[in-house]
């Protein structure tokens, strides 16, 4: 939803490597010297302003328009107009596209890239006044980037032509500041003012703007210095002015007027000399070259001072300078040092400076404002903060529930408040939950505004009429839009009861709110009755605590037992013998429903494992008979040695290796002297020496042979730190060790690559690949499913299961990813790169991955992931039920469903012991060795099996409920049965 801004706000903060001089080129240079020029002339008109008219300005050939003329072009210097030289094909075509985008405008207010184009294509057709309409709207709904409001500002100074044109400059400059902390903006609004000194309360507004700054950005490490320059220029501008006016005052007053304005140069290098900043050591030179006293010891002992602190905050800066943005991680470590030292200035400008360029993490947003909550408490700083925190990141509900408390704190007016809540709602939240939890904050906030001890108030009526809004508004749009009402559990509803029962003292409205929470699939929870049980015995009476409890045990089906135990005690306490006698009957004509209920489900339970064993057993044995059908189709053709297949039955049912020694005879040309299969020489064991080797040998054949000679290696698990296993890889792999080697040396130097074959010499379809450094080891990760011949190949670490039972590599989340969408129900042949196209049309994609099976072929699903949560949430309605080649796709934020973990055989228990135990087998399945060799006519229970307490017996595992036991047999019963035939 909101921002994009991070796209262009990540450059802002680009630190200067050695000061200020480091920063800019040539360009940078000739516009410092077009500005000091204006600075020294506007500073001699003031001067004239200020001190008489006895000094003669023309002598220095000052107006009062040169500042602004000159500053305008000094300023608009960058914008040169080669860039609007455009063809009339080229301005016909930005004219569609600027009435494109003004009707996704239309549609889609809060999209922000669609702003920024607008912008500099009307800003292109020189439309000066739809450009300034468009930044308006721009500006109202997101805070704008550095550079947009730079070349907002240029636009309007260039354009401003008199005194209210330079007023509402002054108000650009005033919003600009606030968004963000950029020197670069101070610096343009101190030069700018500078421009107006001539004015009535010029001097006095332009310090105003520069103490500003200081106090703002003054203790910036890298781009301080240059406020700080800027303002010392002025004044010693100020300075230089005033000595040839000796002449033309009073030598008390010149004096006077000259001692002063020297003082504020020497404490404005006295201030900076004080203050940890980069350059600081060219600064004091600066300052002993203009002095013409020696410098106070004080400001030595501050200057170094200040330059130990300098020592401290140096790795924090170069830390900055070295890393790329946003530098999250950097900034976060800046922060926590800051916070240990506690000056508040210091961490309120690493707060500012760190969320230009991570405007979009609302984690970093929610710090700031928790420490200014709790640590300043200045009220225009911290609703400042708190609302540009949602202008930036609307889509985040705790920076909303953040606000509307530090304005209650604050004592704002109950109808901003209430606005802000709208804004709020109309946010756009990802999550049916975020609106439960704004609606919560604002019912908290109306709930305190009402004094209770009054039976009636407007604050009440408002407090209901806005609990009422607040369940039709998630009964209606929120369910609607995420299929949930966010608020199963019904807690608003039972918030609004409670505060009814216990402040209200209105039990009737109180139970007709329970009513209404029990009917929306809540009786089937003990908790809930409970809950209801409660509230009537703190504020209810006897008899409705006893319908309540009669009721629950009636409905509740997690925990009846529970819920049975209660109203037993209840009858113990306050009951008569029949309200005893009519509690016994009910729990227990209900409990024991739910025990035959729970053993017909454990029967149904067992009979469905029992299927399915049936079942695996019938797949089984198909695949054997076909398994021996394809056998025997094999064997078919030949002919002239069936007269050995009874020999080779003698030898014994070696199925792997008997095809194999067939199929090299059949193909075999037997050279002159050699026995023939089935003879003598043949079933003794002799070999055939190696010269003569059949020529006409099947290449497969004599590849299997060869491989089946390699020695195997065992498996080294010392080198699993540098090793990594290779799996799903095709098994019609010709050399896998040639075929892997060149895709694993791109990630440093392999030591081996070691496929694994079988007993016939056929490549499994896995390998281990060892390399000679960790390092690219871990590289080797990043090539997992990446195509080896149509199909995807596995990469993960070596891991002994053994003693890492629970090892399991997922490499993708299986939380909520509020960035990434899952997409469902897409064509077969849809590519990454038309789904990419589709879905770049609503932000910047980062990562679209196409789901498939283990051969590579796709399911029909993708995950595409955006820059940030609000392009996310835009997508979604955008693209949910979409048709893409006849094919309505599903597109919802990505949330996988929690990982089934198996279940542990001690963990199958039924309440009550009434459920029958699953059989546990082993790891390979039912075993031979597990059939039961007794007759079923002899089997009966154990003698250790019991009775249970209260229900049918516990059964061994392995027996069902259907086994009856069998009648006792005496000795001679037993012989007659085994010698019946």
């Amino acid at each position: 939803m909101a921002t994009a801004a991070a796209a262009s706000a990540s450059e802002a903060e680009a630190e200067p490597k050695a000061g200020p001089e480091a920063e800019g080129g040539e360009d940078e240079a000739k516009a410092a010297r077009a500005r000091r020029k204006v600075l020294s002339r506007a500073v001699a008109a003031a001067t004239y302003k200020t001190m008489g008219p006895e000094w003669d300005q023309q002598e220095e050939g000052v107006s009062e328009s040169d500042g602004d003329e000159e500053y305008a072009m000094a300023s608009s210097a960058e914008s040169s107009p080669g860039e609007y030289e455009w063809g009339y094909d080229e301005e016909e075509k930005n004219q569609l596209e600027i009435e494109r985008l003004e009707e996704q405008l239309s549609i889609n207010v809060y999209d922000y890239n669609c702003h920024v184009d607008l912008i500099r294509l009307l800003r292109l057709e020189g439309e000066l006044t739809k450009v300034r309409m468009a930044r308006q709207k721009m500006s109202e709904i997101f805070p704008l980037t550095e550079e947009l409001w730079l070349e907002w500002l240029h636009d309007e100074i260039s354009m401003a032509m008199d005194g209210l044109d330079r007023e509402h400059v002054y108000d650009l400059f005033e919003r600009a500041v606030k968004d963000y902390i950029c020197p670069n903006i101070w610096l343009e609004y101190g030069q700018y003012s500078v421009g107006g000194i001539g004015q009535k309360g010029g001097l006095e507004k332009v310090r105003s703007v520069f103490e500003r700054a200081l106090s703002s950005v003054g203790l910036h490490m890298t781009k301080g210095l240059a406020i700080w320059e800027a303002y010392r220029e002025f004044e010693s501008a100020i300075v230089e002015a005033a000595r040839p006016m000796a002449g033309f005052l009073s030598p008390s007053d010149w004096e006077q007027t000259f001692d002063s304005q020297l003082e504020k140069v020497h404490s404005l290098f006295r201030r900076q000399l004080s203050i940890p900043l980069y350059d600081m050591e060219a600064t004091f030179a600066e300052y002993e070259e203009w002095s013409e006293d020696p410098i106070p010891e004080s400001v030595i002992q501050s200057y170094n001072k200040a330059l130990q602190q300098l020592e401290k905050y140096k790795p924090y800066e170069e830390a900055l300078l070295q890393a790329e943005a946003p530098r999250l991680a950097e900034y976060q470590a800046y922060i926590d040092f800051e916070m240990k030292i506690g000056d508040p200035a210091r961490i309120q400008l690493i707060f500012e400076r760190a969320l230009v360029e991570n405007c979009l993490v609302p984690d970093l947003w929610i710090r700031y404002s928790q420490y200014l909550d709790r640590q300043l408490k200045v009220k225009d700083l911290v609703l400042s903060v708190h609302s540009r925190a949602v202008r930036n990141c609307p889509w985040t509900v705790a920076l909303w529930s953040r606000y509307l408390l530090a304005m209650e704190r604050h004592g704002i007016e109950h109808r901003v408040i209430s606005v802000t809540f709208e804004k709020a709602l109309s946010a756009g939240f990802i999550q049916a939950t975020d609106y439960v939890e704004i609606w919560q904050a604002y019912l908290d906030y109306l709930r305190r505004r009402v004094d209770f001890k009054q039976d009636s108030s407007k604050e009440l009526e408002e407090l209901r009429s806005a609990f009422a809004r607040a369940l039709e508004h998630l009964k209606q749009e929120v369910e609607e839009r995420f299929n949930e009402s966010g608020d199963p559990s019904c807690l608003i509803m039972q918030n609004w009861a409670r505060i009814e029962a216990r402040l209200c003292n209105n039990m009737q409205k109180a139970r007709e709110l329970w009513d209404s929470i029990m009917t929306r699939g809540n009786a089937k929870f003990a908790n809930m009755w409970l809950e209801y049980y409660n509230l009537e015995r703190a504020h209810g009476d006897t008899q409705h605590c006893r319908k309540a409890l009669h009721r629950a045990v009636q409905c509740t089906s997690d925990y009846p037992e529970h819920v049975c135990e209660v109203l037993l005690t209840m009858e113990r306490t306050e009951g008569t013998l029949e309200d005893w006698d009519i509690a016994v009957q009910k729990t227990e004509t209900r409990l024991a429903r739910v025990n035959e209920q729970r053993i017909k489900a454990a029967e149904k339970e067992a009979a469905l494992a029992q299927q399915e064993e049936e079942k695996a057993e019938q797949r089984k044995r198909a695949r054997a008979e076909k398994k021996a059908l394809k056998k025997k189709k094999k064997t078919r053709g030949a002919d002239k040695h069936r007269a050995d297949e009874d020999d080779e039955k003698e030898w014994g049912d070696d199925e792997e290796e008997q095809p194999s020694k067939r199929r090299r005879v059949e193909n075999s040309v037997l050279p002159a002297g050699e026995a023939e299969p089935g003879s003598e020489a043949d079933l003794s064991g002799s070999i055939a020496p190696a010269a003569a080797e059949p020529p006409l040998e099947p290449k497969e054949v004599r590849v299997g042979a060869r491989r089946r000679d390699v020695p195997k290696v065992p498996h080294d698990s010392s080198k699993d730190g540098v090793t990594v296993f290779v799996s799903n890889l095709p098994y019609g792999l010709g050399e896998p060790a040639a075929t892997l080697r060149p895709l694993f040396e791109a990630c440093g130097d392999v030591v081996e690559v070691r496929p694994i074959f079988s007993n016939r010499g056929d490549f499994r379809g896995y390998c281990y690949v060892e390399f000679r450094e960790e390092a690219a080891a871990l590289q080797a990760l990043q090539l997992d499913r990446q195509s080896v011949e149509g199909r995807p190949m596995f990469v993960s670490p070596c891991v002994d299961k053994s003693k890492n039972p629970d090892f399991k590599v997922f490499r993708y989340s299986t939380a909520l990813e509020k960035h990434k969408l899952f997409v469902s129900g897409l064509p077969f042949s849809c590519t990454k790169e038309e789904l990419e196209e589709i879905c770049k049309a609503h932000g910047t994609v980062k990562d679209i991955r196409l789901v498939t099976n283990r051969a590579g072929k796709p399911k029909g699903l993708a995950y595409v992931e955006y820059e940030n949560e609000s392009q996310a949430s835009q997508a979604v309605l955008k693209m949910d039920g979409m048709t893409i080649r006849e094919n309505v796709i599903k597109v919802a934020i990505s949330n996988p469903p929690q990982r089934k973990v198996p279940e542990k055989p001690e963990a199958r228990k039924a309440p009550g012991s009434a459920l029958l135990p699953r059989q546990v087998y082993g790891a390979r399945g039912k075993g031979r060795t597990q059939l039961s060799l007794l007759p079923r006519a002899l089997q009966r229970p154990s003698a250790t099996t019991t009775q249970a307490e209260n229900g049918p017996a516990t059964l061994p595992a392995g027996t069902t409920p259907a086994t009856s036991e069998a009648p006792k047999m005496s000795n001679a019963d037993f012989a007659k049965l085994l010698l019946r035939k």
